[in-house]
């Protein structure tokens, strides 16, 4: 074919070389919000370092690698030992590393902790969602170990470490360790009470050994886990580390690796327990009230890291939309294109709001803070975790079918997309855990009112929202059957309070004329044609410095 005829026009250039926290209007004025004055010139030092790196031709072209490249488990060495050991390309270890070096597993010793560290974790994972699971883990044993002050003293040093040592050895001698969890099974899921793996104790206080079954035990390369067995009084809780203090491996036999929908860069296992070694954390019988605030924290992080897939898959349809043209014009520029990518930067800095607003209640640490995410964190897992599929899929189809091709991240992005909603717990899990809080701990319902009340009176769809949900919650008939509308209705409401007190009234005012006021079809890209619809759009556009 003759090079004339191959000409290259109309094609969008890279979204490369940018600063994702800098470009990311909605998460740097979450962060500006939150963070008390004398740290916010160090928060944003540190998350503009990795913005830059998250945007960086070198770390996108790790993402790209660690998902062409699975981890592969190795279960034997060339002598027949048996190992059990999972191999990952050097991307992984780089991504990892990096992250693990700008403090994503260090939130809860350092002023606001948390939201430093939900800020860095929805820039990060946008180069490559995978990793985040062991980041996540790693992160949220800490509150579960600080029930054992021995364990927590020993342990959490090295977890909130900023240093990343690759290679299983003993804990005592690595600077930093990951940790990851061991709850479900193959005959109970979710339902952990079910759990068969038994924990016969030895005689040394606290120590067990372990023999049973994990039908998921995700990122089985970590230094520890914490994992659900039965004990004579009880479901419990245990800390299983990989490699005994004398340096021998402990019995962890990794069965097979999951072959998974997406997140192909993580490593999620079957494994096996025979005569394990664990030391008991928190007391006999008392399994789920003592991992339950891991469980929390890796919900939150689902939450974050969903909001961090709908930036980038947002991010990424209007970069293209703002350079490719069809019929006269360019694409942003078209009513009804406009009209979609608005809808989606909407569902996008909601996220995004949300996820750093729980983020902060975890800092200030009061009993209302408390109270509040015990209902909060469930309704926004629920519905987050939800909405980023759908939105996914939408931005996928802005690049029509150039986003169907593996080359531009789309397809990754949205294969990536429901897991969040998943792990942790799948809808109905969140669904019921809101309705277990309202009906157990009216005090947090009072936290969560007093929450959306504070935008009460600052817009009138709002206003009759809240009516609404206020008229749901006083019905209990066929409650369990209700629970998922009940739970959508508190998230909206939830989500709305916040972008009415704190976003520019542009979006606020088409968030609640959208998703409170029902002027809204079915599809995204149906928002009401009068709404200021550019400013959103332009307001959502990443911008490469």
């Amino acid at each position: 074919m003759a090079a004339t005829t191959h000409t290259v026009s109309n094609q969008v250039p890279p979204l490369v070389g940018y600063d994702v926290f800098a470009a990311d209007r909605a998460l740097t004025e979450a962060v500006e919000r939150h963070l008390a004055p004398d740290l916010l010139a160090g928060a944003r030092d540190e998350l503009g370092e990795l913005g830059r790196a998250a945007g960086s031709a070198q770390v996108q072209e790790w993402g790209a690698q660690a998902n062409a490249y699975p981890p592969e488990l190795r279960t034997h060495d060339r002598y027949g030992h048996r190992i059990d050991e999972v191999e990952f390309h050097p991307a992984w270890h780089r991504l990892l590393g990096h992250a693990v070096g700008a403090g994503l597993t260090d939130a809860w010793g350092r002023p606001a902790g948390h939201v430093r560290r939900a800020a860095g974790f929805l820039v990060w994972t946008q180069a490559e969602g995978g990793h985040g699971c062991p980041l996540s883990m790693t992160h949220a044993a800490v509150p579960a170990l600080r029930t054992d002050p021995v364990l927590a003293a020993e342990w959490e040093p090295r977890l909130t470490s900023t240093v990343y040592e690759r290679g299983l050895r003993p804990p005592a001698q690595k600077a930093g360790v990951l940790f990851g969890m061991g709850m479900t099974e193959k005959q109970g899921g979710t339902d952990v009470r079910s759990n068969t793996t038994r924990a016969e104790p030895l005689a040394a206080d606290g120590e067990y050994l372990l023999t049973g079954h994990k039908w998921f035990c995700s990122a089985p390369m970590s230094d520890g886990f914490l994992v659900l067995a039965q004990a004579p009084g009880g479901l419990t809780c245990f800390l299983l580390p990989r490699v005994l203090p004398d340096g021998s491996r402990n019995v962890f036999a990794i069965q097979r690796l999951k072959d998974k929908l997406g997140n192909r860069s993580n490593a999620s296992s079957e494994v096996e327990f025979d005569g394990t070694w664990a030391r008991r954390v928190g007391d006999e019988g008392r399994g789920v009230r003592t991992i339950i605030e891991m469980v929390a924290a890796t919900r939150l992080d689902c939450v974050t890291g969903s909001a961090a897939l709908m930036r980038q898959a947002v991010a990424q349809a209007i970069h293209h939309c703002t350079y490719r043209s069809a019929f006269g014009g360019v694409l942003v520029d078209k009513p009804l294109m406009r009209n979609v990518l608005a809808d989606l930067a909407l569902e996008s800095e909601a996220a995004t709001v949300l996820a750093l607003r729980l983020a902060a209640a975890y800092d200030a640490g009061t009993e209302a803070d408390r109270a509040f995410l015990r209902i909060a964190v469930p309704t926004a897992k629920y519905w987050v975790t939800k909405r980023c599929t759908p939105l996914a899929g939408e931005a996928l189809e802005c690049l029509g079918g150039n986003g169907y091709v593996e080359e531009s991240g789309m397809p990754r992005l949205l294969r990536e997309a429901p897991l969040n909603s998943i792990w942790e717990g799948s809808g109905n899990v969140q669904a019921l855990d809101v309705l277990r809080v309202l009906q157990r701990e009216p005090q947090a319902l009072n936290a969560f009112l007093q929450e959306v009340g504070r935008a009460r009176g600052a817009d009138h769809r709002l206003d009759g929202a809240i009516k609404d949900m206020l008229t749901e919650l006083a019905d209990l008939h066929g409650i369990e059957a209700r629970a998922r509308r009940l739970v959508e209705r508190m998230a909206l409401v939830l989500q709305g309070s916040l972008l009415v007190r704190w976003a520019p009234p542009e979006v606020a005012d088409a968030f609640c004329a959208s998703r409170l006021g029902g002027d809204w079809g079915a599809a995204f890209g149906t928002l009401p044609h009068s709404l200021d619809l550019a400013s959103i759009v332009e307001r959502a556009r990443p911008v490469a410095h």
